[in-house]
């Protein structure tokens, strides 16, 4: 399984990442100081259409996605989604036992036709109550807009970097420090991209800062939509044991690389929720 994920990884990488990589070489050898808008508008809608097929035509060359037998879990999943206003077409199970034994739950799809799916294995370690909790959370994201957050971030993001290797591709001092006489595209790209990597690191701290609010906000949404606050604490807790979380990070650890805040933050923010009511 490892080597045919290997394979299949690699086929995808060539068969879409060539192109991409082929047109924005030829964009900047071709076309003028606009080259990096260009790129920039090309890699935004390679980036939405990505998101669109990857539920339908990527994923599932990985895992095997199986309706939700009808019962009381997808009753209370639905009945859950209907409260909230978030209209939902089906519950999908994913088969992530083959892989490991983390859970997880996530959206897939746009618009109204929007889909659940949620791993063997958080089915299995987790009751109804809990699995509803997990899921408002993952709601709570929809709902707050961090999604969409996350599409313009994103694209803001790529706009910084061909911006940033427009300037760069031009400038004949960086083809000299690496001892070149002419200027290749192709050594450009590769040359921005070993010193464009501590402009990253400071932009991932940023992105962490904004990840981790909006865990809170998540959070937060779930807890006061769901019948039982302490469903999602439970749940957390559960989660934090079968994913190997570490429950006591050092903060600025936590500050450089973690999307999610510790459990026992999180914890304590929903006690907070719950004191206030």
């Amino acid at each position: 399984m490892f080597f045919l994920d290997e394979v299949k990884r690699l086929g995808l990488g060539l068969l879409l990442g060539i192109p991409l990589l082929a047109g924005i070489l030829a964009l900047f050898e071709y076309t003028d100081h606009y080259a990096w808008l260009y790129c920039w508008a090309a890699v935004a809608v390679f980036s939405l259409v990505m998101q669109y097929i990857a539920p339908t035509w990527i994923m599932p060359l990985f895992n095997k996605f199986t309706p939700l037998e009808s019962g009381e879990l997808k009753e209370a999943i639905l009945r859950y989604a209907h409260s909230v206003n978030f209209p939902i077409t089906n519950v999908s199970v994913m088969d992530g036992s083959k892989r490991s034994s983390k859970s997880n739950a996530f959206f897939t799809g746009f618009g109204r036709n929007k889909r659940i799916a949620l791993f063997d294995t958080l089915i299995e370690k987790h009751n109804v109550a809990e699995m509803v909790a997990v899921l408002a959370h993952e709601i709570g994201h929809y709902k707050k807009k961090h999604v969409l957050q996350g599409v313009i971030i994103g694209i803001l993001h790529m706009g910084v970097i061909f911006f940033l290797l427009s300037l760069l591709l031009g400038s004949p001092g960086l083809y000299q420090a690496f001892y070149l006489t002419q200027m290749p595209i192709y050594a450009g790209l590769l040359f921005f991209a070993l010193l464009y990597t501590p402009i990253e690191l400071a932009f991932s701290v940023l992105m962490q800062m904004i990840s981790r609010r909006n865990e809170y906000e998540a959070d937060h949404f779930a807890a006061e939509t769901i019948d039982e606050p302490v469903s999602l604490i439970e749940a957390l807790k559960k989660l934090s044991t079968t994913n190997l979380s570490n429950l006591t990070p050092h903060p600025f650890y936590v500050f450089l690389n973690y999307s999610h805040p510790p459990l026992l933050q999180r914890v304590q923010a929903i006690h907070d929720i719950k004191r206030k009511e």
